[in-house]
């Protein structure tokens, strides 16, 4: 049973997939809505180690796609 008042990330994490061709498994994305709260560089962090990618290493232009299409696709955003 779901919560009705439970946000929906589920477009978020279509667009990550089709977009950015990141596309997390169910445990990753929790901990991805896991880590929201504490802002989106923490969300762009744990996408990444789904992802098997170190945040220091990456590209610049990675991080800042995957925060902008984060943002883009917050619930409510």
């Amino acid at each position: 049973m779901t919560d009705a008042h439970a946000p929906d990330y589920t477009p978020m994490f279509s667009a990550l997939c089709v977009e950015l061709g990141l596309c997390l498994h169910p445990k990753a994305e929790l901990k991805v809505i896991a880590a929201l709260p504490n802002g989106l560089d923490a969300g762009v962090k744990a996408v990444l180690e789904a992802e098997g990618i170190d945040m220091a290493s990456s590209p610049g232009e990675l991080r800042r796609q995957v925060r902008a299409c984060l943002k883009a696709n917050l619930p409510g955003a």
